[in-house]
């Protein structure tokens, strides 16, 4: 029987990850992290003190697996999109962290590199502070909320798509919701639709409407005033 791998940190927060991808953010707990390694529940305060530095790591560990953006202004695009790409493929593999990821008050070294590499990619193409703060909002917010949706939708594939667009449409009043039947018929069960495919263009328009903003100085809209 070979040795028991000794525990270490990265262990610790890798096992966390296993446990969030089965059951979700809220089945980490030290008493299951331990169970997934095989150990007790004490041995895990020697490399996380509690469970709120355990879900700080965990956050921290899934923002090192998103690819790092290199710092160059000449290819601001190529670099926010795969960014964003990245971001994307690893929160669908773990889309229970979105709801951590806003939440932790102490971000860890990976998470710090990485905000202040996305930061650097907008600064160093023309953007002033103002607009990295926007676009880093928008295209943040754009990510989340595609991983988020796509995680909860009832199909996955094309076979999928065809099945509930063909079942709904067996119940659709036609008459009433055309533009609704036009969207079925004429586009979502179309030979090749892929609806993953959205991603990216969602993504394009965001990068197209950042672009003619680059260099522009940003205006500040006052708000209304109250009644």
């Amino acid at each position: 029987m070979p040795p028991r791998q000794p525990l270490s940190r990265d262990r610790v927060l890798d096992a966390a990850i296993r446990v969030a991808d089965r059951g979700g953010a809220e089945a980490i707990s030290m008493r299951r992290v331990a169970q997934e390694l095989g150990v007790e529940a004490m041995s895990l305060y020697n490399h996380v003190p509690n469970k709120e530095a355990l879900l700080d790591g965990v956050v921290d560990a899934v923002f090192a697996a998103i690819e790092l953006p290199a710092v160059d202004g000449d290819e601001w695009r190529d670099a926010i999109r795969a960014r964003a790409r990245s971001a994307r493929a690893v929160l669908s593999r773990h889309s229970w962290a979105l709801g951590l990821i806003d939440s932790r008050r102490n971000p860890g070294p990976a998470t710090l590199r990485h905000h202040n590499a996305v930061l650097g990619v907008l600064r160093e193409a023309g953007f002033s502070l103002p607009m990295a703060a926007h676009a880093v909002s928008l295209i943040d917010s754009y990510v989340s909320g595609y991983v988020l949706q796509e995680a909860n939708l009832p199909m996955t594939t094309p076979a999928d798509i065809e099945a509930v667009a063909g079942n709904l449409l067996e119940h659709l009043p036609t008459r009433e919701l055309p533009y609704l039947t036009e969207m079925i018929v004429d586009h979502a069960l179309r030979p090749g639709y892929d609806h993953t495919s959205e991603f990216g263009y969602g993504l394009e328009l965001i990068l197209d409407a950042l672009e003619t903003r680059r260099e522009t100085p940003t205006v500040h809209i006052p708000a209304p005033p109250s009644a």
